[in-house]
C-alpha cells in the first residue's frame, strides 16, 4: 500500500484489537495475540480500501457487476445413459449395498 493510502487509512475507523477479540469472541474463535494484530491490521486496510472507492466521482456510470459484457455457459440439460451402479463404485474406497460409504460426519 502506497504512503498516501496509508495517510487515508489513517482517518478510516480503526478495527482496532478489542473489536477484533470481540468478533472472535461471538465467532468462537481462539486468536493468539499475532493473529489479532495481524487481523485488526488487514481489516483497517480493507476498510481503507472501501473508504477509497467511495471517494470516486461515480456521477453518469451504470451499475454494473462486471467490466467486460459476459453471457451464461451453461450447457442445457439433456438426459443421458447412466453408469451403472457397479462402473460408478468401481473406484470408491469403501461401498456398502450399491452405494458410496462415506465416514459419519457427525
Amino acid at each position: 500500500m502506497a504512503g498516501d493510502d496509508l495517510q487515508k487509512v489513517d482517518k478510516v475507523e480503526r478495527i482496532d484489537r478489542d473489536r477484533v477479540r470481540h468478533v472472535a469472541l461471538l465467532s468462537r474463535l481462539e486468536l493468539s495475540d499475532d493473529e489479532v494484530e495481524r487481523y485488526s491490521r488487514e481489516l483497517t486496510e480493507i476498510v481503507g480500501h472501501l473508504n477509497l472507492l467511495a471517494e470516486l466521482d461515480l456521477d453518469g456510470v451504470e451499475p454494473t457487476s462486471h467490466a467486460i459484457p459476459t453471457r451464461n455457459v451453461f450447457r442445457t440439460d439433456v438426459p443421458s445413459k447412466s453408469l451403472a451402479p457397479g462402473q460408478a463404485l468401481a473406484n470408491a474406497p469403501e461401498q456398502e449395498d450399491d452405494c458410496f460409504k462415506v465416514p459419519q460426519i457427525i
